[in-house]
């Protein structure tokens, strides 16, 4: 350790990037975030950031690496109208192999907009002095060489250059990175890649609850099945801030939503496998504008399987690995790499030799907990690759459709199921030998033939 001031550049003043900046002012004096967009002083849009109009959610384990990062952020977000939901308490959800029931609660979701949640972080991240903001500005690239990084060239908006010198640069610019062509204009070789594209699409439109039901509803979700053999297609409807619904219609490859807004309605009533979004939705007040995305690939860089990797430079967020938003878990790894950032850091000293490659492979660890969870699903959808799942990917897929299955009709298993999904515990709790035993003994409960929506929220929501 050196007694010269520390300087951090983090690249990308999206959450990932601001979660990386909290990170690293315990262990810099001083942390930039460059950012290509002019960042909002409140809950608003931004040109960058097209996907914030979908929904998007915290799993329990990503809230708590949030919590953990900023002390009382949770209650921030609550108190701006975000809403906990316990899981699978308040889920009503349709599984490939039937309708859950709702168990005693074994984790939790924090739900709200994007706007809302990128804004509350990034005003508590930079109320902290040791961080700086520099947005309107353009990454040009990467200054060292293949064995060190010492900078980043930036254009600002009046088209001025300059250098910024750094003891250390985290690249967290997203799905539009250029880390890989960086890396190699230093002379070092290209990464690994692998990328399994659905060809999702999702449109999602605001409603305005009916009154009765803006406070305490659950979360109702039609999942896709993606070993049909079929196009995937299914839906969501999360309660947001402000007393409003907020409903993601989304279809793979060949039976993908529309972005006209006549044709939402009779998306979610005649193409999902149950209409129970639709009728929701007849007893809501629907914002007229629908929004539309395609760019939702499982895209992954191997960093971590480099031969060489420069010091003083790390990728996280997106530009490591990016997932189908489907699932949910992109910010919730966002904020566990974040957390793994300043641990390893803090563990091994900063500019410690080896030290960008120990957080590489460290943060390599959430961001492939999910990438196992969404590829295993998807590389089953028509045309997500060239070659098919293989022989392994069909193998665990076929036990993952039997614990589903368990998981309608034991609760002990659904749990279990959860731990995973909520990326509080690793895919390995699965194996064990009581979980195998209940997988192949199958669910201890018969079938739901409906949605286990109460007779309140039914009442509530304006349903027969």
């Amino acid at each position: 350790m050196s007694d010269r001031p520390t300087t951090a550049v983090v690249l990308g003043g999206s959450l990932a990037g601001m979660l990386a900046a909290r990170a690293l002012t315990s262990v810099a004096d001083r942390v930039v975030v460059v950012e290509r967009d002019a960042l909002p002083a409140g809950p608003e849009p931004r040109r960058g950031l097209p996907q914030a109009r979908h929904v998007h959610q915290l799993w329990s384990g990503g809230a708590r690496a949030l919590e953990e990062l900023l002390p009382g952020v949770t209650g921030r977000l609550r108190e701006a109208g975000a809403h906990r939901l316990p899981v699978t308490t308040d889920m009503v959800a349709l599984s490939p192999k039937g309708w859950y029931r709702r168990w005693a609660e074994s984790h939790f979701m924090l739900l709200c907009g994007r706007d809302l949640l990128d804004a509350t972080v990034r005003a508590q991240v930079l109320a902290d002095d040791r961080v700086e903001l520099v947005d309107r500005a353009e990454v040009l690239g990467l200054e060292g060489t293949d064995a060190a990084v010492t900078g980043v060239r930036i254009r600002a908006h009046d088209d001025t250059e300059r250098t910024l010198v750094a003891g250390l640069v985290v690249d967290a610019t997203g799905r539009t990175s250029r880390a890989a062509r960086w890396l190699t204009g230093l002379g070092l070789p290209e990464p690994d890649r692998r990328e399994v594209d659905s060809g999702l699409a999702y449109a999602s439109r605001l409603h305005r609850a009916p009154e009765a039901a803006r406070d305490g509803f659950p979360v109702v979700t039609v999942m896709a099945d993606p070993r049909s053999g079929e196009p995937g297609r299914g839906g969501v409807l999360m309660p947001v801030e402000d007393g409003q619904w907020l409903v993601t219609l989304l279809g793979t490859r060949g039976g993908e939503p529309s972005a006209d807004p006549a044709d939402f309605d009779r998306y979610a009533r005649e193409e999902l496998r149950h209409p129970i979004l639709a009728e929701l939705m007849d007893r809501a007040e629907p914002v007229p504008e629908v929004a539309f995305t395609r760019t939702t690939a499982n895209r992954r860089h191997f960093y971590e399987r480099m031969p060489a990797w420069p010091e003083n430079f790390a990728v996280v967020g997106d530009a490591l690995a990016a997932f189908n938003p489907a699932y949910g878990h992109g910010m919730s790894v966002a904020a566990q790499e974040a957390v793994v950032l300043r641990d390893v850091v803090r563990r091994h000293g900063w500019g410690s030799p080896g030290l960008s490659r120990r957080v590489q492979k460290a943060v390599a660890r959430p961001a492939g907990a999910a990438w196992d969870l969404a590829v295993g699903q998807d590389v089953f959808f028509p045309g997500a690759t060239q070659d098919g799942p293989s022989r392994w990917e069909r193998l665990l897929a076929a036990y993952i459709d039997r614990l589903t299955l368990t998981a309608t009709g034991n609760g002990r298993i659904a749990r279990k199921v959860t731990d995973v999904m909520s990326l509080e515990r690793g895919a390995e709790v699965l194996l064990a030998p009581r979980v195998l035993l209940a997988a192949a003994l199958g669910p201890l409960k018969p079938p739901l033939s409906e949605p286990p929506l109460t007779p309140e929220e039914r009442k509530a929501a304006g349903l027969p």
